[in-house]
């Protein structure tokens, strides 16, 4: 009994984990990539990419250094790390299994094509004019959808939907990976019965 009971947080802290340490190396890798200079080419253009890098590594040596200096640091970065896995590890209502006739929640992001899959992207965009697939994908995720997937595959799964994308989308001066506002707005149609619900790693390259 004792077992069943911490197995279910035990697994919710694991799933946590790789979800936040996935997501971070995500965003750091994004962070570095985003310094590369279209203006230039050869390793002048990746100079940006190798300067923040090192930053990075100068970062990590200084930390060590402190922890090393402040061993009980230590125990206030595992707090700091144990309640970000818990957050990104909470279950969503969906993955609570349902009769199909039951009502849909407002919030699952499993719906149909055309219309209801613009309102969603437009809700993660909120005021903006456009949104990065970075935010649409993390939103996905802390809702209990797409564990584990990547920004690519998103970009696959909005392809195969024909919902227009490409990298040089700009929010808060970022270019990447992106939706803008009038797009969406355009709408297009698209066979497929559900945009974001959970298929298998090889239904998606499919798609």
């Amino acid at each position: 009994m004792s077992r069943s009971r911490l197995a279910r947080p035990a697994d919710r802290l694991a799933r946590g984990t790789y979800l936040a340490a996935r997501r971070r190396l995500e965003r750091t890798a994004s962070w570095i990539a985003r310094a590369r200079r279209d203006d230039l080419t050869g390793w002048r253009a990746a100079l940006g990419c190798w300067a923040r890098v090192a930053l990075l590594a100068l970062g990590v040596v200084l930390v060590a250094r402190l922890i090393r200096a402040l061993p009980a640091l230590m125990w206030l970065l595992s707090g700091v790390w144990l309640v970000a896995a818990w957050r990104a590890g909470k279950p969503a209502p969906s993955e609570t299994p349902a009769e199909p006739s039951e009502k849909p929640s407002g919030e699952a992001p499993v719906m149909a094509p055309g219309e209801a899959l613009r309102a969603l992207l437009l809700e993660v965009m909120g005021e903006a004019d456009a949104v990065h697939l970075s935010t649409v994908l993390a939103h996905l995720q802390e809702t209990g959808h797409w564990r584990g997937r990547t920004v690519t595959d998103l970009r696959r799964r909005l392809a195969a939907l024909g919902v227009p994308h490409d990298r040089s989308v700009k929010v808060a001066g970022v270019p990447t990976w992106g939706v803008r506002r009038k797009h969406l707005q355009e709408g297009s149609e698209a066979p497929s019965p559900a945009p974001f619900q959970e298929t298998s790693p090889e239904a998606s390259t499919a798609a």
